[in-house]
């Protein structure tokens, strides 16, 4: 886990699982094979030597934030656990894998604690073991336990001691070999088993992200005497190390003893306070590692521990980043964090992380893709570089769509709307999607899995809607919905050749006694587990499915409480061109219908909006009104025949009312063709850069009136990097803003734009030399440079003369040994049309001299005329 800078809503439970409390395992350690790793770094089974394919998730409910979060809310935290376990099966995940909260269950001497934290864990661990659900175990976190919250006073010794003190005090790591041999000794009461001896363990890692700084002596050394801790117990489990946080000493590390290396991947950084938007397949691209020759001397194995798209809420990209594992020999991953589904409308845990079945239906469903490419890709395998490389075996992703498929004849799962046709619709056994394909049209807006049972009979489970009605990726509390889940009666139509057109439904799950046909293959659904049944077909629902009673479902109960509305208004638009305005409603009741009421100098207009997507409305306000000057409007909700909401401000009525009291409008400047489109002002606008922080950087007023400057002031270029000390020095510091939205105000007059306009200046004593680059939506960047003088002033590039330039992968992905730019094979011309971005870099055009010089700038603002 890392942990970024220092940075109650109750709702029932619906559980209606076949689980019995009372588990019990067979001891027989080969039940499902040890592990080892072979001579070429490969996990292996020892009982089959098949190679180890594992892919899951981080879950963190028996501690910290999320085991305090079950007991304020008066959660049943086993319960809990069980149903997210349920949904892990539905997604099929077969790794689970944690940093253990050590300060919570041990002491400062490092004995192990029995304890609340200790039984909600061991339950955990003995309902994934029941469910064919293998784990990585990391016993050692370091961390304290407050996070998002204080750290509380905890008995452990990494409370004691720290982290930094953790790695080198002699009395912490004493206390560290200690609680090692008892933790992988402990008995866990559920299974009967020690962790050492349970076969469902792949392996151990040490410890999550320690931060090396000593000498190659000392961090052998620490290493080897926690790995002959763990071997002194007896384990002949494989036992990794985090070799991401030092790679420079990765020798030191092998040399240790350890039999494989733990990694992770942020591609898109962390903690961006708000949803990403653009094109991150560029950034997951490849996963480079420039050590990999030391790892394959010690025949090392390769593990990611976790790996998100922190801040992104679109799904095309899993698949990309599980692809790119195989290709780089990763064997098993785990996403990081599932959100526990009792916490996750208010998503506190990581707000820069947001996944849940029920809550990111669509997310959820790539990583299931995404599970599937570790199972079916070689190791090793490349598939070329993008955007050639969106389409691999079985798999296929689309950006633009924000599409991943997995189309493989027997199954079929997509996590978006497709016209994707299945390979062989006759030999289909398993789907899972969202929205419409052609052979499943849904009208809600949550996941749905159809499983075939045997000819003539197929198990249909359906998640309720899910609606985030703020940004998840903000600042996040308790008190702040994010996200919400509605129950509804939808329309569903399924094309299966051994279903027919008319075939019974049967509601299985607890209380769902829903009995009907359809009609044409058309029928109405609502949340919960069914049978289809064609006329000839019968199936007993006492049966089994997927380790669970035919009937399993478990979902959060309906918590739409309150009306939500969302609506952003483009910042402007051109004159003669169609304004295209976009709302989200959702509230208790269905809205009956959304009304764009609005005004300019000249024209008046009611404009009904129509639901595209659930809850999604759109309408187009036509050029023939769109005249230079302002356009106001308001938007009305008739939820029923006499009640009435009026936005902005949510005021009830409408403004024909005679008491209506709202004044106020959305408000858009339509603007001539001839004005300029600004990609960036600095008073608005800096907030929002995507930049790697240096103390040099500031927002202060310009000269001119109401106008900002940002500026960038760089003491050196390089900086070492210390988990990464034997890296190339990169002279380069750059800076991005996503222009997707100024672009899109501008669509009317983009054609007609032909320079960049930089106003800015030197902060230097001396001229100061930078790139201006537009990056378009496949990763090329065409960009050229300026020369800035020490007066504030505007500076111009032409459009003709952009030359492609480096793309330098912003946010910086974590860890830092991953590549700095990303250079595409095949780049696209020029087209200001696929323009996301605007980059700003310093070094392009430095001499070698001036590259190790303190560098300076100022922009107050980038606009195109």
């Amino acid at each position: 886990m890392i942990m970024i800078s220092k940075f109650s809503l109750r709702f029932s439970l619906v559980f209606i699982l076949g689980i019995t409390v009372g588990l019990s395992f067979a001891q027989n350690p080969n039940k499902h094979g040890q592990t080892f790793v072979d001579d070429k770094g490969v996990i292996r089974w020892s009982e089959t030597n098949a190679e180890v394919h594992g892919f899951g998730v981080n879950y963190t409910v028996p501690f910290a934030h999320a085991y305090r979060t079950a007991k304020r809310m008066g959660v049943d935290i086993k319960k809990a656990m069980e149903s997210d376990v349920y949904h892990f099966k539905r997604l099929g995940f077969n790794l689970y894998r944690i940093h253990v909260w050590d300060t919570e269950i041990s002491d400062d001497k490092g004995n192990l604690l029995d304890n609340e934290h200790l039984d909600a864990f061991d339950y955990l661990i003995s309902i994934l073991k029941k469910h064919d659900i293998n784990y990585v175990l990391t016993p050692i976190a370091f961390w304290g336990n407050g996070w998002p919250e204080p750290d509380e006073e905890t008995p452990g010794f990494s409370h004691k001691y720290g982290k930094s003190n953790a790695l080198t005090d002699p009395g912490a790591i004493k206390a560290q070999q200690n609680y090692l041999k008892q933790f992988i000794s402990h008995t866990n009461p559920y299974t009967k088993l020690t962790y050492k001896d349970d076969p469902s363990v792949i392996a151990f890692e040490v410890s999550n992200e320690p931060h090396h700084r000593g000498t190659s002596k000392e961090i052998n050394e620490f290493v080897k005497g926690m790995v002959d801790a763990i071997k002194s117990t007896g384990s002949r489990k494989p036992i990794f190390y985090n070799t991401s946080h030092a790679v420079h000493e990765m020798e030191s590390y092998f040399k240790a003893g350890i039999d494989g290396g733990t990694f992770q991947w942020y591609p898109s950084g962390l903690g961006y306070q708000k949803e990403l938007e653009g094109n991150f397949l560029p950034n997951v691209d490849s996963y480079d590692m420039p050590f990999d020759g030391i790892i394959a001397k010690y025949g090392g194995a390769k593990i990611v521990y976790e790996f998100d798209a922190a801040d992104i809420g679109k799904s095309y990209i899993y698949p990309a980043i599980a692809r790119s594992f195989r290709t780089a020999g990763i064997q098993i991953a785990t996403h990081f964090a599932y959100d526990p589904t009792f916490m996750a409308s208010v998503n506190t845990e990581y707000n820069t992380h947001y996944m849940n079945l029920a809550y990111t239906p669509k997310k959820a469903l790539a990583l299931k893709i995404s599970g599937e490419v570790f199972m079916n890709i070689p190791i090793n395998e490349s598939f070329g570089s993008y955007p050639d490389n969106t389409k691999f075996q079985d798999f296929y992703i689309d950006y633009a769509q924000d599409l991943a498929v997995y189309n493989q004849g027997e199954k079929f799962f997509y996590s978006n709307s497709t016209s994707i046709v299945p390979k062989s619709i006759n030999n289909l056994k398993e789907i899972a999607g969202y929205g419409n394909s052609s052979i499943i049209q849904y009208g809600g807006a949550g996941a749905y899995f159809l499983d075939k049972l045997k000819d003539g009979v197929w198990r249909l489970e359906v998640m309720p809607d899910a609606v985030w009605v703020r940004d998840p990726f903000g600042k996040n509390s308790p008190n702040k919905t994010v996200g919400v889940i509605k129950w509804r009666n939808a329309d569903m139509k399924i094309n299966l050749p051994d279903l027919g057109n008319d075939f019974k439904i049967r509601g299985i799950n607890s209380g769902n006694t829903y009995n009907s046909e359809s009609n044409l293959g058309s029928f109405q659904i609502s949340p919960g587990t069914y049978l289809l049944e064609s006329s000839k077909s019968k199936f007993s629902s006492d049966q089994t499915f997927n380790g669970y009673e035919i009937g399993s479902f478990f979902a959060p109960k309906d918590n739409v409480k309150d009306y939500w509305f969302k609506h952003q208004p483009p910042m402007d638009v051109v004159e003669e061109s169609d304004l295209e305005l976009v709302a989200q409603f959702v509230g208790p009741s269905v809205a009956a219908e959304l009304t764009i009421e609005g005004y300019t100098d000249v024209d008046r207009f009611s404009i009904k909006m129509k639901e595209f997507e659930p809850y999604q409305f759109k309408a187009v306000v036509p050029k023939s009104i769109m005249r230079h000057g302002l356009v106001n409007y308001r938007i009305i909700v008739k939820i029923e025949e006499d009640s009435m909401v009026t936005y902005p401000g949510a005021i009830n009525g409408s403004p024909r009312d005679w008491d209506f009291y709202g004044a106020e409008n959305y408000s858009i400047r339509i603007h001539p063709k001839t004005d300029p489109i600004y990609l960036f002002d600095a008073t608005k606008d800096s907030k929002d850069l995507v930049r790697t922080w240096r103390r040099g950087l500031a927002l202060k007023p310009a000269s001119g009136l109401k106008e900002s400057e940002y500026r960038v002031y760089i003491d050196g270029l390089f900086k070492p990097d210390s988990e990464n000390l034997n890296a190339d020095p990169i002279y380069d510091y750059s800076i991005k803003h996503f222009v997707i939205d100024e672009l899109k105000s501008g669509i009317g007059s983009l054609s007609e734009k032909e320079k960049i306009v930089f106003k800015g200046r030197s902060l230097q004593e001396k001229p100061q030399i930078i790139q201006i680059a537009l990056v378009q939506n496949d990763g090329s960047a065409f960009g050229g440079e300026l020369l800035l003088s020490q007066e504030l002033d505007e500076y111009k590039l032409n459009l003709e003369d952009l030359k492609l330039v480096k793309t330098v992968i912003l946010p910086r992905p974590y860890p830092s040994f991953l590549p700095y730019f990303f250079n595409p094979d095949k780049p696209k011309e020029f087209d200001i049309n696929a323009v996301e971005s605007i980059q700003i870099s310093v070094g392009p055009g430095l001499t070698e001299k001036e590259q190790k010089e303190s560098q300076g700038f100022g922009v107050v603002f980038i606009k195109l005329e």
